[in-house]
């Protein structure tokens, strides 16, 4: 199985049929028919349903397709990483995380290594632990920032001296606005939006579910969430209320939404990790000497 081909599969997946991939990747449309028919042969698997004019994936195509893209972002990482190893540092950093207020302090290293090192630059990728640690464990990620609680036990990690205020995310025409904190038995009364870490139950433990109590069950959750951009967005539609940490939605001024913090008040905690015995680029391994010098004063 060759880079090249995967490269030409992603292609067709892309532009919907042969024609239009034949002409992005300027080969010719028999060459890019033989190249897929082979790889299917290869796999023993049908990739693609083919059409009339267009061709889309099969079940086991949209399978293949996650996993071509990891391999192709893996090759163009290391690609890159070897093109930089110059006497200057310079390359690409590749950091991953929740929607989380630390990412200030992750900015602040940033900010002081841009003023000596201009040619490091940086990806952040949003998701939740479950997506942040697979991208770790599949080298496409350099570095994780995880809310506890979260197993990091198979990693190197460094706590960050912050921590995250968990409450409600509101319209400010909520009667609950008027409040300066919720309580849970507020909570019972309402529908509510809820982040998938507030609801799971991951054996590393729930911090909502055991502030809450034992009513817990009794909630009404209409659905949860990733990314506190969409939730907020259905705060603002009248679905609900969001359960979330720290103002990280929409709520500055001018907005239609408001915060307020729980009460009694839950806080989580916060780590940056890394693969053990992870071999870093010289860009990334400069980031880590800095954050280790930064948060650990």
């Amino acid at each position: 199985m060759e880079i090249r081909v995967l490269r030409y599969f992603l292609a067709i997946a892309r532009e919907g049929s042969i024609t239009n991939a034949a002409n992005f990747l300027h080969v010719t449309q028999p060459t890019l028919s033989r190249q897929i028919k082979d790889l299917e042969d290869e796999l023993g698997k049908k990739l693609f349903v083919r059409g009339s004019h267009n061709m889309s994936l099969t079940r086991e195509g949209i399978i293949f397709y996650k996993r071509a893209e990891e391999i192709i972002s893996m090759v163009d990482k290391t690609e890159a990483e070897f093109k930089t190893m110059e006497d200057s540092i310079a390359g690409d950093i590749y950091i991953g995380g929740g929607e989380t207020e630390a990412i200030k302090l992750i900015a602040e290293v940033i900010s002081e290594l841009r003023e000596n090192y201009p040619n490091i630059h940086y990806h952040l990728y949003s998701g939740n632990a479950f997506d942040v640690t697979e991208r770790i464990d599949c080298g496409l990620l350099d570095f994780g920032i995880l809310i506890q609680p979260a197993d990091i036990s198979k990693y190197d990690y460094i706590h960050i001296p912050a921590k995250d205020t968990w409450g409600v995310v509101m319209r400010k025409d909520s009667h609950l606005a008027e409040k300066k904190f919720v309580t849970k038995y507020d909570l019972l009364k309402l529908p509510l939006i809820c982040s998938r870490q507030a609801v799971s139950d991951s054996s590393t433990g729930n911090e909502f579910a055991d502030w809450f109590g034992r009513d817990f069950k009794k909630l009404d959750i209409v659905t949860t969430f990733n990314l506190i951009y969409n939730a907020a967005i259905m705060v603002e539609a009248g679905i609900g209320y969001a359960i979330t940490i720290d103002k990280i939605a929409n709520t500055t001024v001018g907005s239609n939404l408001c915060f307020r913090p729980l009460e009694p008040k839950l806080n989580s905690d916060l780590d940056i990790i890394w693969k053990k015995h992870q071999v870093f680029s010289s860009a990334a391994e400069l980031f880590l000497k800095r954050i280790m010098t930064h948060f650990q004063k």
